[in-house]
């Protein structure tokens, strides 16, 4: 099983930006896909963003579609999610995920390894 540790996280006003990373451990997770979602209080957690190293997709929710970029490391080991124009309705905490059978999935339950997640507030 993969490792991932998420970074990046903090403060930001509206209109600003931050780039979350997500470090993973144990194995190569290019031929994985990999997902980000995000969770705010008294909230489900929501698919973010989505990417298939291997065929080079990228998919994302309509909510951030045109300000939100997922992307990876050449090496394989490192997923990044660059957050523009951020929003208060962007607060949340932020997940990093693993699907070892890179199905290209927005569902939860899809994704079998799992962040400890980093804090991301919109705020003035």
């Amino acid at each position: 099983q993969v490792q991932l540790v998420e970074s990046g996280g903090g403060l930001v006003q509206p209109g600003g930006s931050l780039r979350l990373s997500c470090a993973a451990s144990g194995r190569t997770v290019s031929s994985y896909g990999m997902g980000w979602f995000r969770q705010a209080p008294g909230k489900e957690p929501e698919f973010v963003a989505g990417i298939r190293w291997s065929i080079g997709r990228t998919y994302y929710a309509d909510s951030v579609k045109g300000r939100f970029t997922i992307s990876g490391d050449n090496a394989g080991n490192t997923v990044y999610l660059q957050m523009n124009s951020l929003k208060p309705e962007d607060t949340a905490v932020y997940y990093c995920a693993a699907d070892s059978r890179a199905y290209g999935t927005r569902r939860a339950g899809d994704f079998d390894s799992w962040g400890q997640g980093t804090q991301v507030t919109v705020s003035s």
